[in-house]
């Protein structure tokens, strides 16, 4: 599409300053030439075998395991994001009902990356989560760098006949086609560098937690046994200080059944005196 609209501005310049501007057909015809020939480019470049072009993996990691020592454990990750060059993206830690958790985001040189899942690995006897993943943005890199290229020698042609415009009409015509290709250069040259970024710099999720109470399922009979006696205790206890909080209010009823009963008392005897 942008060959096409570069030939038609070119016409229309030309139709517009008659033959003092074939020069302006001539280099449109020789920038959609230019682009002709890197979208060729780009196919023969997405087609390429892949041993022909270095592989761009982008790596992660989410590990999940129980730790019976949290701020050791800490610790010892933190040593090893130093030791492999890492980068502490997030760090954070929190508690729930029955355990103390933090969570850890590193960033790491994608060559370090195995050997510092290694290094958290070691000495952890089951994980609850562990998944890695690999995935190949080689082709996506590949078709953005070709296509970067294309629209940097657009962006040139159009500076080229910017410089041979005659008159304000044809400048702001061709200077909103620049903005556009700038605009598409801007967008392509982030996804790449996001794409790069992603490339060298492993991300490793890391969840650790000690957990603070035991739960049904690990304890035996005769543990369930000592808990419920524990907590009928603990019942007890709470009822007799609940009792104790509410002293006012038996004080308050004792006087007003003693009333009571006084005034009971004196209107009984009137009664028999009459």
């Amino acid at each position: 599409m942008k060959i096409i609209s570069t030939i038609i501005l070119s016409f229309f310049l030309a139709c517009s300053n008659g033959g003092s501007n074939k020069d302006y057909a001539e280099d449109s015809s020789m920038a959609g030439m230019e682009m002709a020939a890197e979208n060729e480019a780009v196919q023969q470049r997405a087609t390429s075998s892949p041993e022909q072009e270095e592989q761009k993996i982008i790596k992660t990691a989410r590990l999940a395991f129980e730790t019976q020592d949290v701020e050791a454990t800490h610790k010892k990750i933190l040593q090893l994001a130093s030791q492999y060059k890492g980068l502490v993206q997030s760090d954070n830690s929190g508690k729930d009902y029955n355990r103390i958790y933090k969570n850890l985001i590193v960033r790491v040189p994608t060559e370090n990356f195995q050997s510092f899942v290694d290094g958290i690995s070691e000495g952890v006897a089951y994980f609850d989560h562990k998944d890695i993943s690999r995935q190949d943005v080689s082709e996506e890199f590949i078709d953005l760098e070709a296509r970067l290229k294309a629209k940097r020698i657009l962006e040139e042609r159009y500076l080229e006949l910017l410089e041979k415009a005659n008159n304000v009409k044809e400048m702001l015509e061709i200077e909103r086609e620049l903005s556009t290709i700038r605009e598409e250069i801007e967008a392509k040259q982030g996804r790449l560098q996001y794409l790069q970024n992603q490339v060298s710099m492993s991300t490793v999720n890391v969840e650790f937690y000690k957990t603070t109470a035991e739960t049904g399922i690990t304890q035996s009979y005769g543990q369930k046994m000592k808990n419920a006696l524990q907590g009928g205790w603990n019942g007890i206890s709470v009822f007799f200080l609940g009792i104790l909080y509410l002293w006012p209010l038996f004080f308050v009823a004792i006087i007003v059944v003693i009333i009571l009963r006084i005034f009971l008392k004196n209107r009984k005897i009137k009664n028999s005196k009459s």
